[in-house]
């Protein structure tokens, strides 16, 4: 195959806000290249893709343009399908030319894909109109931080400080004072209203309503108000408090008057559940305002071998019930009887029994509808079911799917009671070795405020790998039997779901302060 490489706009920051042109190329990848200003969320379209960080500010040394290149050029002349992402649009002061006169030279194939510029995206999310009849029917987009080594600045100030609409500034939290001051001396009303709008579309957005006269000194030094920062310019950031795009819908701008904050707008939650299963819950997370991060503290995968899922399955017909303990169990079982030329009929006669309504759902997306899930969704109950039934328990013959490890008091009570019953392991839950650099510094730094913990095997292993700096956040446990693991590594849990649900987890923790 030839090489190929993708310039794509990652967008401002919200990764919902990629276009699906881009997303499709991520998907194809063999080589991500990714900069700070890229949502890092966005590399899980693109799993099977070698990730590359060009540098984050504060983080990692920033690449210069021309390593990046070299770095580009490399993997492609490899016959890689390389990714090269960008934070909002690759034509607005991304230096995409530079990269596309390298291909170019080089005989490389690429395309540009467009992402939602910062200028744009900061104007919806601030509720600011940046164009309006009557007010501006003009916008300017400026950088406010050339290239250094310039003889002369190539932007005329004066002519910027008469211009007939918006000035949308880039890149200029450290040089503030030397624009705003050459926009008042080419003459521009010190009272023009303007907005800085901080890491625009993420939920921990920030803005500031100000005039050109204060700029500077809310902007100044860089400490206070960190970059990425979009700066709008003129008579329109009056209108800022009208309902406009996004902002007042999602509750993005807290201090705006025009909407009211969504319940977990401004607050991460760490993820920590599989990577099958984060993305739902990330979701669900973003639904309510918050930022996920997520980081898994446990790998799902197939058994080493699958003698005896394969033997479980092919005594199918001599079972009575068939127990699921987890979504992941159904996931790893239908794909087993799929390799061995079965299909949801090798159910036929046998009762289905679940726990929790994830797992009942996953189940129905097979085919498959559940005749026994407790409604408080814990195996003790589903036990309870079984044995307040009018079939004697001493009838029946359960199979129970489930992971290599967790509770095994459903098994324990339905054999003590009389039951012949098996279990079999369809998939195994593996520990994540490593902890994660960046969610290491996230707790040192104190910027994660929920740490969501769905096992107890996940329970441990967090404990394993970040040990006390966990008490920098507050812990959010499944069940009390997960909250008992962290509270016996000495962690206080704050929220235990009630019933034992994702979304009753997230809900309680919306709920606190």
């Amino acid at each position: 195959m030839k090489p190929m490489v993708y310039l794509i706009g990652a967008g401002p920051g919200d990764p919902e806000l990629l276009t699906l042109r881009g997303a499709r190329c991520l998907r194809s990848a063999d080589v991500v290249l990714y900069d700070g200003l890229s949502n890092a969320e966005l590399l899980g379209l693109a799993p099977q893709a070698e990730p590359i960080c060009v540098g984050k500010h504060g983080q990692s040394r920033i690449w210069r343009q021309d390593e990046i290149i070299d770095e580009m050029l490399r993997h492609a002349r490899q016959g890689k399908t390389v990714a090269r992402l960008k934070g909002g649009d690759p034509a607005v002061f991304a230096r995409t030319a530079e990269e596309v006169d390298a291909l170019k030279q080089a005989g490389i194939g690429y395309e540009v894909i467009p992402g939602i510029t910062a200028a744009l995206a900061a104007g919806s999310y601030a509720g600011i109109p940046i164009t309006h009849r009557g007010i501006a029917s003009a916008v300017a987009l400026v950088t406010g931080h050339e290239e250094p080594g310039k003889s002369e600045s190539a932007l005329d100030w004066q002519a910027l400080a008469k211009f007939p609409g918006t000035l949308v500034i880039y890149m200029g939290v450290t040089t503030a004072r030397r624009w705003t001051e050459a926009l008042r001396e080419g003459g521009m009303d010190p009272s023009t209203p303007a907005a800085l709008v901080r890491r625009c579309s993420l939920p921990d957005q920030q803005i500031i309503r100000c005039r050109l006269d204060e700029v500077a000194d809310r902007l100044t030094p860089a400490s206070r108000f960190r970059p990425p920062v979009i700066a709008l310019v003129g008579p329109v950031c009056r209108l800022s408090d009208v309902n406009v795009g996004a902002a007042a819908a999602q509750g993005l701008d807290r201090d705006s008057p025009a909407g009211q904050a969504l319940p977990l707008a401004g607050r991460s939650v760490l993820v920590t559940r599989p990577a099958e299963q984060a993305t739902e819950m990330a979701d669900q997370i973003r639904q309510l305002g918050g930022q996920p991060i997520v980081s898994p503290a446990i790998e799902v995968s197939p058994p080493d071998s699958f003698e005896s899922l394969d033997a479980a399955i092919a005594s199918l017909a001599n079972q009575t019930d068939l127990v699921f303990c987890s979504a992941n169990g159904v996931r790893h079982f239908f794909a087993r009887l799929k390799q061995l030329g079965r299909d949801g009929r090798a159910l036929a006669g046998v009762r289905v029994a679940v726990i929790g309504e994830r797992t009942a759902s996953t189940l129905e997306q097979h085919g498959i509808l559940a005749d026994l899930c407790p409604g408080d969704f814990r195996s003790r109950s589903l036990a309870d079911a079984f044995l307040e039934d009018d079939v004697p328990i001493e009838t029946r013959s359960i199979l129970i799917v489930r992971a290599n490890r967790g509770s095994d008091e459903l098994h324990r009570r339905l054999s003590a009671a009389g039951a012949k019953t098996r279990e079999v392991v369809a998939y195994q839950n593996r520990d994540v070795v490593e902890p994660s650099e960046a969610v290491g510094r996230a707790l040192s730094s104190g910027s994660i405020d929920w740490i969501t913990v769905t096992s107890s095997a996940t329970a441990a292993n967090l404990h394993r790998l970040y040990g006390d700096a966990l008490s920098q956040a507050r812990l959010a446990a499944i069940s009390p039997i997960t909250a008992q693991v962290l509270q016996d590594h000495g962690l206080a849990v704050d929220v235990v779901a009630e019933p034992y649900t994702i979304t009753s987890m997230l809900q309680q923790i919306a709920e606190k302060p």
